[in-house]
């Protein structure tokens, strides 16, 4: 069996990449491929797309694809992962191991298909993440690890930590937060969530409207992944963010367990 010892740079890294590869996911696949809620040039969705792929939660447009449809059908039998018509284990992880969930949906991608590049890396979407181990592995030992270190804890344990986050969304933000709004699904705003995956937590405001931006809909929601958008904004890498309406903001809270019709994605 393989050992081999982490040093501080090694968590540094693993701390940095997770932040990184986050906003890859939540910037990038879920914000932008996902929901288009703000613009940006051709070249910085490719780094975007580029970043998510890095995470190791495959192509861009095959997540988006199956993010649309969990949108659609959101908490029915035809949710792939909801834990309220499956189990939590089909929910959290369970669904990504079944084999029929593995083709792109490319019915609902008709937007980004058109795109080479993207089509390109949604096919070989591993090779960022052998970029990233082979650029983990050097500065690991530029600063005094041993390289290996590197790889075991900033890569592999960083790509569990993701994966875990991410899909919490899924699973845990479906059963465990306080909803705000009365959707037509079983999304909550979850704080601890909302923290660890950089602003995603506050799902039932996302499921009630879906076109925003930011996810943290007021002041006292932290949402890392809309402060680093509106970071971009200023140096003009994106613009044209979506903002929540201010009728929803300034409208009285909805009760839970009424019914609104679901937004277009």
């Amino acid at each position: 069996m393989f050992f081999t010892s982490a040093h501080l740079v090694d968590w540094i890294l693993a701390l940095t990449f997770y932040f990184v590869r986050m906003f890859g996911i939540t910037g990038g696949y879920h914000r932008y491929f996902s929901h288009k809620s703000y613009k940006t040039s051709r070249w910085f969705q490719f780094v975007l797309a580029w970043l998510g792929c890095s995470a190791l939660q495959k192509g861009p447009l095959w997540w988006a694809g199956h993010h649309r449809l969990h949108h659609k059908h959101s908490d029915t039998d035809e949710d792939v992962h909801s834990p309220i018509t499956k189990t939590v284990w089909d929910a959290h992880v369970g669904w990504i191991l079944d084999p029929s969930n593995e083709p792109t949906h490319w019915h609902m991608l008709k937007d980004w298909a058109k795109f080479p590049e993207l089509v390109w890396l949604n096919r070989l979407h591993w090779v960022p993440g052998i970029f990233l181990g082979v650029a983990i592995y050097f500065l690991s030992l530029a600063f005094g690890g041993t390289g290996w270190g590197g790889l075991a804890v900033a890569l592999a344990l960083g790509t569990i930590a993701l994966y875990h986050t991410t899909f919490m969304i899924n699973s845990l933000a479906h059963l465990v937060g306080r909803r705000r709004y009365a959707t037509d699904d079983r999304s909550r705003n979850n704080l601890f969530l909302g923290l660890l995956a950089m602003g995603e937590g506050w799902h039932n405001n996302h499921h009630h409207y879906q076109g925003a931006a930011r996810q943290g809909f007021f002041w006292w929601e932290v949402d890392l992944s809309y402060y680093t958008l509106k970071a971009l904004s200023w140096v003009g890498l994106v613009w044209d963010l979506r903002e929540p309406p201010t009728k929803l903001l300034e409208a009285p809270f909805n009760k839970p367990g009424g019914h609104t019709p679901r937004k277009a994605v």
